[in-house]
Protein backbone atom coordinates (compact mmCIF):
# COMPACT_ATOMS: atom_id res chain seq x y z
CA UNK A 1 0.00 0.00 0.00
CA UNK A 2 1.30 3.19 -0.66
CA UNK A 3 2.70 6.09 2.19
CA UNK A 4 0.04 7.60 4.01
CA UNK A 5 1.64 9.87 6.24
CA UNK A 6 0.82 12.88 4.46
CA UNK A 7 -2.92 12.13 4.16
CA UNK A 8 -5.44 14.18 6.70
CA UNK A 9 -7.97 11.13 6.48
CA UNK A 10 -5.75 8.99 7.25
CA UNK A 11 -4.03 10.79 9.75
CA UNK A 12 -7.22 11.15 11.55
CA UNK A 13 -7.86 7.20 11.43
CA UNK A 14 -4.29 6.30 12.64
CA UNK A 15 -5.47 8.42 16.17
CA UNK A 16 -4.28 12.22 14.96
CA UNK A 17 -6.91 14.62 15.58
CA UNK A 18 -7.16 17.21 12.43
CA UNK A 19 -7.61 20.92 13.48
CA UNK A 20 -9.67 21.37 10.20
CA UNK A 21 -11.30 17.85 10.39
CA UNK A 22 -11.30 16.23 6.11
CA UNK A 23 -14.10 15.70 4.66
CA UNK A 24 -15.58 13.42 1.53
CA UNK A 25 -19.56 12.17 0.95
CA UNK A 26 -21.10 8.83 1.23
CA UNK A 27 -22.22 8.17 -2.50
CA UNK A 28 -20.05 11.25 -3.19
CA UNK A 29 -19.90 10.41 -7.07
CA UNK A 30 -23.64 9.78 -8.28
CA UNK A 31 -26.61 12.01 -9.32
CA UNK A 32 -26.37 15.17 -8.39
CA UNK A 33 -23.20 15.79 -10.39
CA UNK A 34 -24.53 16.75 -14.61
CA UNK A 35 -20.66 14.70 -15.41
CA UNK A 36 -22.04 11.57 -13.43
CA UNK A 37 -24.91 11.50 -15.43
CA UNK A 38 -23.06 11.72 -19.04
CA UNK A 39 -21.11 9.06 -18.46
CA UNK A 40 -23.75 6.37 -16.44
CA UNK A 41 -25.51 7.35 -19.75
CA UNK A 42 -22.72 6.47 -21.85
CA UNK A 43 -21.87 3.20 -20.05
CA UNK A 44 -25.81 1.63 -20.42
CA UNK A 45 -26.60 -0.24 -16.85
CA UNK A 46 -25.37 0.17 -13.57
CA UNK A 47 -23.21 -2.74 -13.24
CA UNK A 48 -22.00 -2.09 -16.98
CA UNK A 49 -20.64 1.11 -15.18
CA UNK A 50 -19.45 -0.72 -12.52
CA UNK A 51 -17.20 -3.15 -14.30
CA UNK A 52 -16.18 -0.77 -16.68
CA UNK A 53 -12.46 -0.09 -14.99
CA UNK A 54 -11.86 3.21 -17.15
CA UNK A 55 -15.27 5.00 -16.47
CA UNK A 56 -15.93 3.64 -12.63
CA UNK A 57 -12.62 5.32 -12.07
CA UNK A 58 -13.79 8.66 -14.05
CA UNK A 59 -16.62 8.79 -12.18
CA UNK A 60 -14.80 7.83 -8.58
CA UNK A 61 -12.40 11.09 -9.47
CA UNK A 62 -15.25 13.68 -11.24
CA UNK A 63 -15.94 14.79 -7.35
CA UNK A 64 -12.53 15.26 -6.35
CA UNK A 65 -12.02 17.15 -9.20
CA UNK A 66 -14.64 19.15 -8.53
CA UNK A 67 -14.31 19.47 -4.93
CA UNK A 68 -10.87 18.57 -3.58
CA UNK A 69 -12.48 16.51 -0.99
CA UNK A 70 -10.22 14.47 0.88
CA UNK A 71 -11.00 11.11 -0.12
CA UNK A 72 -11.83 9.13 -3.06
CA UNK A 73 -14.39 6.14 -2.40
CA UNK A 74 -14.45 3.81 -5.32
CA UNK A 75 -17.19 3.50 -7.36
CA UNK A 76 -18.92 0.21 -7.12
CA UNK A 77 -22.27 -1.68 -5.36
CA UNK A 78 -22.49 -3.89 -2.32
CA UNK A 79 -24.17 -6.23 -4.37
CA UNK A 80 -20.96 -6.77 -6.28
CA UNK A 81 -20.05 -9.92 -4.08
CA UNK A 82 -23.46 -11.94 -4.71
CA UNK A 83 -22.79 -11.46 -8.55
CA UNK A 84 -19.71 -12.76 -8.14
CA UNK A 85 -20.95 -15.78 -5.91
CA UNK A 86 -22.88 -16.47 -8.71
CA UNK A 87 -26.02 -15.41 -8.10
CA UNK A 88 -28.20 -12.72 -10.40
CA UNK A 89 -27.74 -9.59 -10.00
CA UNK A 90 -29.82 -6.88 -11.82
CA UNK A 91 -30.62 -3.20 -11.27
CA UNK A 92 -34.22 -2.18 -12.53
CA UNK A 93 -34.28 1.43 -13.18
CA UNK A 94 -36.95 3.35 -10.70
CA UNK A 95 -36.61 0.12 -8.43
CA UNK A 96 -33.40 -0.70 -7.29
CA UNK A 97 -31.57 -3.96 -7.32
CA UNK A 98 -33.19 -7.30 -7.85
CA UNK A 99 -31.60 -10.92 -6.99
CA UNK A 100 -32.97 -14.45 -6.96
CA UNK A 101 -34.27 -15.05 -3.39
CA UNK A 102 -32.76 -16.92 -1.07
CA UNK A 103 -35.42 -17.38 0.41
CA UNK A 104 -35.62 -21.02 2.01
CA UNK A 105 -32.98 -23.64 3.65
CA UNK A 106 -32.98 -25.52 -0.04
CA UNK A 107 -31.84 -22.15 -1.59
CA UNK A 108 -29.22 -21.50 0.45
CA UNK A 109 -28.19 -24.87 -0.12
CA UNK A 110 -27.39 -23.78 -3.25
CA UNK A 111 -24.93 -20.56 -2.72
CA UNK A 112 -21.50 -21.16 -3.58
CA UNK A 113 -18.96 -21.15 -0.54
CA UNK A 114 -16.61 -19.37 -3.04
CA UNK A 115 -16.34 -16.11 -5.04
CA UNK A 116 -15.02 -16.09 -8.50
CA UNK A 117 -13.43 -12.99 -7.79
CA UNK A 118 -12.54 -12.75 -11.70
CA UNK A 119 -15.40 -10.95 -12.19
CA UNK A 120 -14.12 -8.66 -9.69
CA UNK A 121 -11.26 -7.89 -11.79
CA UNK A 122 -12.56 -4.58 -13.50
CA UNK A 123 -13.14 -3.37 -9.52
CA UNK A 124 -9.45 -3.62 -8.76
CA UNK A 125 -8.25 -2.26 -12.34
CA UNK A 126 -10.26 0.81 -10.76
CA UNK A 127 -8.84 1.25 -7.86
CA UNK A 128 -5.28 0.94 -9.49
CA UNK A 129 -6.23 3.71 -12.11
CA UNK A 130 -7.72 6.37 -9.15
CA UNK A 131 -4.53 5.81 -7.33
CA UNK A 132 -2.51 6.62 -9.61
CA UNK A 133 -4.31 9.53 -10.83
CA UNK A 134 -4.68 11.03 -7.16
CA UNK A 135 -3.16 13.42 -5.34
CA UNK A 136 -0.70 11.86 -2.90
CA UNK A 137 -2.80 13.71 -0.26
CA UNK A 138 -5.98 12.01 -1.16
CA UNK A 139 -6.73 8.93 0.79
CA UNK A 140 -8.51 5.93 -1.48
CA UNK A 141 -11.49 3.79 -0.05
CA UNK A 142 -12.55 0.34 -0.60
CA UNK A 143 -15.08 -0.87 0.62
CA UNK A 144 -18.02 -3.64 1.51
CA UNK A 145 -21.29 -4.42 2.41
CA UNK A 146 -21.47 -5.77 5.99
CA UNK A 147 -22.96 -9.64 5.78
CA UNK A 148 -25.99 -8.77 7.60
CA UNK A 149 -26.96 -6.23 4.88
CA UNK A 150 -25.96 -8.20 2.12
CA UNK A 151 -27.96 -10.61 3.55
CA UNK A 152 -31.12 -8.69 3.73
CA UNK A 153 -31.28 -8.47 -0.61
CA UNK A 154 -30.02 -12.05 -1.04
CA UNK A 155 -32.85 -13.38 1.19
CA UNK A 156 -35.56 -10.77 -0.15
CA UNK A 157 -33.99 -10.41 -3.44
CA UNK A 158 -34.85 -6.83 -3.41
CA UNK A 159 -34.76 -3.74 -1.04
CA UNK A 160 -37.10 -3.99 1.98
CA UNK A 161 -38.64 -1.47 4.24
CA UNK A 162 -38.13 -3.60 7.30
CA UNK A 163 -35.83 -6.51 6.65
CA UNK A 164 -38.71 -8.55 8.03
CA UNK A 165 -37.56 -11.15 5.02
CA UNK A 166 -34.00 -11.75 6.35
CA UNK A 167 -35.20 -11.70 10.13
CA UNK A 168 -37.64 -14.05 9.89
CA UNK A 169 -35.43 -16.39 7.73
CA UNK A 170 -32.69 -15.33 10.79
CA UNK A 171 -35.45 -16.87 13.49
CA UNK A 172 -36.98 -19.59 11.73
CA UNK A 173 -33.63 -21.52 9.67
CA UNK A 174 -31.05 -19.83 11.87
CA UNK A 175 -28.33 -22.42 10.28
CA UNK A 176 -29.28 -21.58 7.10
CA UNK A 177 -28.93 -17.58 7.47
CA UNK A 178 -25.72 -18.63 9.64
CA UNK A 179 -24.51 -20.37 6.09
CA UNK A 180 -25.57 -17.06 3.83
CA UNK A 181 -23.65 -15.14 6.77
CA UNK A 182 -20.36 -17.30 6.98
CA UNK A 183 -20.24 -17.09 3.18
CA UNK A 184 -20.06 -13.53 2.93
CA UNK A 185 -17.72 -13.06 5.76
CA UNK A 186 -14.89 -14.96 4.39
CA UNK A 187 -15.47 -13.39 0.81
CA UNK A 188 -15.86 -10.03 1.92
CA UNK A 189 -12.03 -10.56 3.93
CA UNK A 190 -10.98 -11.66 0.26
CA UNK A 191 -12.35 -8.69 -1.70
CA UNK A 192 -11.16 -6.05 0.58
CA UNK A 193 -7.56 -7.75 0.83
CA UNK A 194 -7.71 -7.31 -2.90
CA UNK A 195 -9.29 -3.84 -2.34
CA UNK A 196 -6.22 -2.93 -0.23
CA UNK A 197 -3.75 -4.66 -2.77
CA UNK A 198 -5.27 -2.50 -5.60
CA UNK A 199 -4.60 0.53 -3.93
CA UNK A 200 -7.28 1.38 -1.44
CA UNK A 201 -5.74 2.94 1.73
CA UNK A 202 -8.53 2.80 3.83
CA UNK A 203 -11.83 0.64 3.95
CA UNK A 204 -15.55 0.86 5.12
CA UNK A 205 -18.19 -1.68 6.04
CA UNK A 206 -21.46 -0.32 5.28
CA UNK A 207 -24.03 -1.87 7.58
CA UNK A 208 -26.86 0.35 6.26
CA UNK A 209 -29.70 -1.95 7.83
CA UNK A 210 -28.24 -2.80 11.21
CA UNK A 211 -30.48 -0.30 13.08
CA UNK A 212 -33.90 -3.03 12.71
CA UNK A 213 -32.06 -5.53 14.97
CA UNK A 214 -32.79 -6.08 18.16
CA UNK A 215 -30.01 -6.28 20.69
CA UNK A 216 -29.12 -9.58 20.80
CA UNK A 217 -29.77 -9.86 16.51
CA UNK A 218 -27.42 -7.13 16.36
CA UNK A 219 -25.05 -8.74 18.36
CA UNK A 220 -24.85 -12.16 16.09
CA UNK A 221 -25.78 -10.59 12.50
CA UNK A 222 -24.29 -7.67 12.20
CA UNK A 223 -20.99 -7.16 15.00
CA UNK A 224 -19.91 -10.61 15.59
CA UNK A 225 -19.54 -10.94 11.18
CA UNK A 226 -18.05 -7.44 10.94
CA UNK A 227 -15.36 -8.24 13.85
CA UNK A 228 -14.32 -11.40 12.17
CA UNK A 229 -13.95 -9.26 8.49
CA UNK A 230 -11.70 -6.83 10.64
CA UNK A 231 -9.75 -9.61 12.41
CA UNK A 232 -9.66 -11.72 8.61
CA UNK A 233 -8.25 -8.36 7.01
CA UNK A 234 -5.43 -7.60 10.10
CA UNK A 235 -4.81 -11.15 9.92
CA UNK A 236 -2.58 -10.01 6.43
CA UNK A 237 -2.57 -6.49 6.77
CA UNK A 238 -2.18 -5.66 10.66
CA UNK A 239 -2.48 -2.26 10.12
CA UNK A 240 -5.27 -2.00 7.68
CA UNK A 241 -7.61 1.01 8.55
CA UNK A 242 -11.21 0.19 8.78
CA UNK A 243 -14.63 2.19 9.46
CA UNK A 244 -17.51 0.36 10.20
CA UNK A 245 -21.16 2.05 9.54
CA UNK A 246 -23.77 0.36 11.60
CA UNK A 247 -26.66 2.86 10.50
CA UNK A 248 -29.24 3.32 13.27
CA UNK A 249 -27.21 1.34 15.80
CA UNK A 250 -27.63 4.41 18.45
CA UNK A 251 -27.15 3.24 21.76
CA UNK A 252 -25.45 0.09 21.23
CA UNK A 253 -22.37 1.66 19.06
CA UNK A 254 -19.98 1.64 21.72
CA UNK A 255 -20.09 -2.36 22.22
CA UNK A 256 -20.13 -2.34 18.27
CA UNK A 257 -16.97 -0.22 18.31
CA UNK A 258 -15.33 -1.93 21.23
CA UNK A 259 -15.59 -5.68 20.05
CA UNK A 260 -14.96 -5.21 15.69
CA UNK A 261 -11.84 -2.99 16.90
CA UNK A 262 -12.59 -0.48 13.46
CA UNK A 263 -10.71 2.88 13.72
CA UNK A 264 -13.42 4.93 12.80
CA UNK A 265 -17.12 4.42 13.17
CA UNK A 266 -20.01 6.41 10.46
CA UNK A 267 -22.95 8.06 12.69
CA UNK A 268 -26.07 9.01 11.16
CA UNK A 269 -28.11 12.46 11.76
CA UNK A 270 -30.13 10.68 14.73
CA UNK A 271 -27.22 10.37 16.61
CA UNK A 272 -27.28 12.32 20.28
CA UNK A 273 -23.96 13.87 20.01
CA UNK A 274 -23.29 14.10 23.88
CA UNK A 275 -23.85 10.31 23.90
CA UNK A 276 -21.02 10.00 20.98
CA UNK A 277 -18.51 12.27 21.96
CA UNK A 278 -18.41 10.53 25.84
CA UNK A 279 -19.06 6.49 25.14
CA UNK A 280 -18.13 6.62 21.34
CA UNK A 281 -15.52 9.31 20.10
CA UNK A 282 -13.36 8.94 23.51
CA UNK A 283 -12.02 5.43 21.88
CA UNK A 284 -12.20 6.08 17.66
CA UNK A 285 -12.73 8.39 15.54
CA UNK A 286 -15.95 9.56 14.44
CA UNK A 287 -17.38 10.52 10.91
CA UNK A 288 -20.72 12.19 10.13
CA UNK A 289 -23.08 13.04 10.42
CA UNK A 290 -25.20 15.98 8.40
CA UNK A 291 -28.43 15.26 7.60
CA UNK A 292 -28.34 14.58 3.50
CA UNK A 293 -31.62 16.78 3.87
CA UNK A 294 -30.44 19.63 5.17
CA UNK A 295 -27.76 20.01 2.80
CA UNK A 296 -30.71 19.86 -0.38
CA UNK A 297 -32.15 22.88 1.78
CA UNK A 298 -29.17 25.13 2.27
CA UNK A 299 -29.30 28.59 3.20
CA UNK A 300 -29.19 29.43 6.76
CA UNK A 301 -30.30 26.07 7.83
CA UNK A 302 -27.67 24.24 6.51
CA UNK A 303 -25.23 26.81 7.95
CA UNK A 304 -26.18 26.30 11.38
CA UNK A 305 -26.19 22.16 10.97
CA UNK A 306 -22.69 22.27 9.53
CA UNK A 307 -22.08 24.39 12.38
CA UNK A 308 -23.80 22.34 14.78
CA UNK A 309 -22.07 19.15 13.31
CA UNK A 310 -18.32 20.85 14.02
CA UNK A 311 -19.19 22.38 17.65
CA UNK A 312 -20.26 18.52 18.76
CA UNK A 313 -17.20 16.77 17.00
CA UNK A 314 -14.70 18.77 15.52
CA UNK A 315 -12.52 19.05 19.06
CA UNK A 316 -11.93 15.16 18.90
CA UNK A 317 -11.09 13.00 16.06
CA UNK A 318 -13.50 13.39 13.59
CA UNK A 319 -13.90 13.55 9.94
CA UNK A 320 -16.83 15.40 8.65
CA UNK A 321 -19.51 13.36 6.62
CA UNK A 322 -23.08 13.01 6.12
CA UNK A 323 -25.00 10.99 7.75
CA UNK A 324 -25.78 8.96 5.01
CA UNK A 325 -25.80 9.13 0.72
CA UNK A 326 -25.86 12.44 -0.74
CA UNK A 327 -29.56 12.86 -2.36
CA UNK A 328 -29.55 13.28 -6.14
CA UNK A 329 -31.72 16.27 -6.38
CA UNK A 330 -28.69 18.07 -4.10
CA UNK A 331 -27.60 21.70 -5.55
CA UNK A 332 -24.09 21.48 -6.33
CA UNK A 333 -24.00 25.03 -4.73
CA UNK A 334 -25.31 23.99 -1.41
CA UNK A 335 -22.04 21.19 -1.54
CA UNK A 336 -19.83 24.05 -1.75
CA UNK A 337 -21.32 26.45 0.84
CA UNK A 338 -21.00 23.33 3.14
CA UNK A 339 -17.06 22.89 2.07
CA UNK A 340 -16.59 26.83 2.30
CA UNK A 341 -18.36 26.54 5.99
CA UNK A 342 -16.47 22.97 7.42
CA UNK A 343 -13.01 24.52 5.65
CA UNK A 344 -13.44 28.06 6.97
Amino acid sequence: MPQSATKPFIDVLSGQRQAVPPLWMMRQAGRYLPEYREVRAKAGGFLDLCFNPELAAEVTLQPIRRFGFDAAIIFSDILVIPYALGRSVRFEVGEGPRLEPLDDPAKVATLAAQADFGKLTPVFEALKLVRGALDPKIALIGFCGAPWTVATYMVAGHGTPDQAPARMMAYRHPEAFTKIIDVLVENSIHYLLAQLEAGANALQIFDTWAGVLPPAEFARWSVEPTRRIVEGVRAKVPDAKIIGFPRGAGAQLPGYVEATGINAVSIDWTAEPAFIRERVQSRVAVQGNLDPLVLITGGAALDRAVDNVLANFAHGRFIFNLGHGIQPETPIAHVEQMLKRVRG
